[in-house]
Parts: structure tokens; sequence; C-alpha cells
């Protein structure tokens, strides 16, 4: 008993991890499953193939709404990113008048239910005249909206928590304000600001409901799995979600192989 109440802690740490990845471990395995017929509806294993990797583009469909999914989640990444970190450095480095309020309004649309968020911006488009041109560039500009409030918040947390004493160093060794930013400011800031773009293309790529309220005929991958899962779920869908996480757990460890280079470097 003694043991256990030392490790419960860590116990009840390790069974949250089990939990949270067994969703992860069923899509990674469903991934190299054989169903027994295209039909099937039923999400079991049943027989080990590799032809699902061989094949991911089995359905042409699911390619093109991934296609779409990717290209409007980085096109979406790099603008929110832009104009998410501008922000910041205003909100930060800068008084303004109504400062205070656009802390405030800056936290709307994470706090709106998205539901809201998308009724609002079709409410929008159709007042604009845009009812019947729904698609890649209305999806994009409504990615572009919820998203820009993460990079705000999360540039800004960064910002918030950087000492100036080194930007102050520079200048008093003669650094112009530019050389400042590019030298000093910016290699700080872009660990947060890397992260924020990485946010915002997670959520961009995820978006279901904003994206399906604004979409018109167009169809993204998350659509495209939700109107296919009514009849079937093909495997390459797993796939790409395997896919993905290995795209994340490489982004985590180069980040983490950086860091130590550059602890290394420091000690050394």
């Amino acid at each position: 008993m003694t043991w256990l109440r030392k490790n419960l802690v860590l116990i009840l740490g390790l069974a949250v991890l089990v939990y949270t990845f067994i969703p992860i471990f069923v899509v990674v395995m469903m991934s190299f499953n054989q169903p027994p017929s295209e039909q099937s509806k039923l999400y079991k294993f049943n027989q080990f193939t590799l032809d699902n990797w061989l094949h991911p583009c089995a359905d042409p469909s699911m390619c093109d709404a991934l296609g779409r999914s990717i290209g409007i989640g980085l096109a979406a990444t790099l603008v929110s990113t832009i104009l998410g970190t501008l922000l910041a450095f205003a909100l930060v480095r800068h008084d303004f008048t109504g400062r205070s309020a656009m802390n405030l309004l800056i936290f709307l649309p994470m706090a709106s239910p998205e539901i809201v968020m998308g009724s609002s911006l079709l409410a929008l488009f159709v007042a604009a005249g845009f009812a019947g041109q729904l698609g890649f560039w209305t999806i994009l500009i409504a990615h572009i909206m919820f998203c820009l409030s993460f990079v705000v918040v999360t540039v800004r947390a960064r910002l918030a928590g950087l000492n100036d004493t080194l930007e102050q160093a520079a200048m008093d060794l003669y650094a112009t304000p530019q050389q400042t930013f590019w030298k000093v400011t910016f290699p700080l800031v872009f660990p947060g600001i890397l992260g924020a773009a990485l946010l915002a293309f997670s959520l961009s790529f995820d978006d279901f409901i904003i994206t399906n309220l604004n979409a018109g005929n167009t169809t993204t991958f998350p659509m495209y799995v939700w109107g296919v899962s009514r009849k079937t779920v093909p495997m390459q869908i797993n796939v790409v979600g395997t896919l993905m996480l290995l795209i994340s757990i490489t982004i985590v460890l180069l980040g983490e192989w950086r860091n130590s280079r550059q602890r290394r470097a420091l000690a050394g």
C-alpha cells in the first residue's frame, strides 16, 4: 500500500495517457486492415494488408478533398500567422487607443461556439452578395478569421514572457532597430510563432462545422469523411490519419533535437 500511495500520481498519469492513445492506436491499426468488402460498415480489424498504403487514392475524391484541405490550411496558416504575429506585437509592445478593448475582442472567436461563428460568417457572405459563390475562398476567409485569435494568443504569450534585457544589450552595442529585431527578438519569438502556425494549420485542417456552413459545393477532407461514413469507412482515411500523426511526431522530435543542440552549444 505504501508503494501504491507513493506512485498513485504516476499510475493515474500513465492510465490517462493509455486511455488517450487508444483511439490513435486504433487508427494506426485500421490503416492496415482489409475489410470484408468495400461496402462493409463494420469498423473492426479483419485482415492485415498493405494495399491501403500502396493505393491511398483508391477513391480519387478523397485525395481531391485532402489536397483541398491542405491547400486551404496552408494558406490560412500563412495569412493568419503573419497578421496574428503583427497584432500580437502591437498589443504587447505598443500602447494605443482601444488596446484594452482589442485584448477582450480577440478572445471572442475562441469563446464563441463554432455554429454561431459559422452561421454569422454565412450571413455576412450572403449579405455581401456571395451566396452563389460559396467555396474555396469563403472557406479560406472563414478559416483565417477563427485561426487569427489562436495565433495572437499564442504569440502574445511568448512575447509577454520575454525579458527585454537582450534587446537592450543589442541596442547598447549600437545595433539598429532592424538588426535588433532580426538578430535578437525574432529568434526568441520564433518558437511561439511556429507553435501558433502549427496550431492554426491543425485547426484549419480539422474544422468541419464552420467549413460546412460556408463551403457551398466544395468538399474538404472532414466533410468527405462525414459524408462517406454514412455508407462505409474507407481504410485509406486511417492512412491519412496515421500520416498526420507521423508528421506531428517528426516535427516534435526535430524541435527537441534542435533545442538539445542549442543547449549543448551553450553548455560548451
